[in-house]
């Protein structure tokens, strides 16, 4: 995979307290590209940060309905990636330590 496939399927770090709690656990959070898989997710963080990925998960959230300045506007829907990690082995960017 190349370099530029790798910044098009991960985002960023999904940094929440959810993500901070599943991070002690070895299990991470990324926001990523619409259209990716979970084998681009899995060798996208592989390669990246050199671990060994033992499971993907994937969700999509829906945008909330929210008041901008006594405007109705819509929040941006995102897909998820919940990463885990072999045991002994983690990413600190990503961690919410960075």
């Amino acid at each position: 995979m190349s370099d530029d496939r790798i910044h098009s399927v991960l985002r960023a770090p999904y940094v929440s307290e959810k993500s901070t709690r599943l991070s002690e656990h070895n299990q991470y959070v990324f926001a990523v590209a619409p259209d990716a898989t979970k084998a681009d997710v899995k060798s996208a963080v592989e390669q990246l940060f050199s671990v060994n990925v033992v499971s993907v998960n994937m969700a999509n959230v829906k945008g909330k309905l929210k008041m901008f300045r006594f405007r109705p506007g819509r929040k941006a829907s995102v897909r998820k990636a919940y990463v885990r990690l072999a045991e002994g082995q983690t990413i600190e960017a990503a961690a919410g330590r960075a």
